[in-house]
């Protein structure tokens, strides 16, 4: 099995290097969500949606029971308007072959994957994908668990494991890497206005003291 650096420039995500997956953002789902705001979740997951987009990381949408459960956030839906998600029944996503064809698909070893909920749909097939030589990356922000406990166990289980945390606007950052690309600063910025709070205020300040200078 190959074993993935955990430091150095080769642990850094890149557009070219990773994959997202998306498992299970339904209204089902997050009714049971305590660990995190569910107006937070669904702003967080729909940021990392956009993100992916904007860089051209392919990602895997996924739901659960969703005749029963609901569909997939329409705000994730919107980011992706043509792409049917894989509905499932098993609560492990990396059981159904059909998940691990769409990622497999990609060539891309670095797994990024946010899940509702933390200690089973995103524990259960991160856990597992390891197993199979995939480095994944846990999206704590754009997951959650019925209590905070619960969700502090998955990530502490996933990075025993040796998964590595890492935010929504963590991943942003990284996939940038230097302010001087300028091919998707238009895109990133927008993200960050409509989804990151005071530092997409902090932006658009400073953006607007740059024009003035100007």
């Amino acid at each position: 099995m190959q074993t993935f650096t955990k430091v150095g420039v080769d642990a850094l995500l890149t557009p070219e290097n990773c994959t997202l997956l998306l498992i299970d953002h339904q209204p089902s789902q997050l009714a049971n969500v305590n660990s995190h705001d569910p107006t937070i979740v669904i702003n967080n997951v729909t940021a990392l949606a956009k993100t992916a987009k904007a860089y051209g990381v392919p990602t895997v949408l996924t739901t659960i029971n969703a005749k029963r459960g609901g569909e997939i956030f329409k705000q994730i839906q919107a980011v992706f308007p043509d792409q049917k998600p894989i509905d499932r029944s098993f609560i492990n996503s990396w059981e159904d072959g059909r998940v691990v064809e769409a990622i497999k698909k990609t060539g891309r070893k670095k797994l990024v994957i946010a899940a509702l909920w933390s200690e089973m749909c995103l524990a259960q097939p991160a856990i597992h994908a390891m197993g199979e030589g995939y480095d994944v990356y846990a999206v704590t922000d754009a997951s959650g668990g019925v209590s905070a406990e619960a969700h502090d166990m998955a990530i502490r289980r996933l990075v025993a494991a040796g998964a590595q945390p890492i935010t929504w606007l963590g991943m942003a950052g990284e996939l940038q890497r230097d302010w001087a690309r300028t091919e998707k600063l238009g895109e990133v910025a927008r993200i960050l206005f409509e989804h990151a709070g005071a530092s997409g205020a902090v932006l658009g300040w400073e953006l607007d003291n740059e024009a003035k200078r100007a």
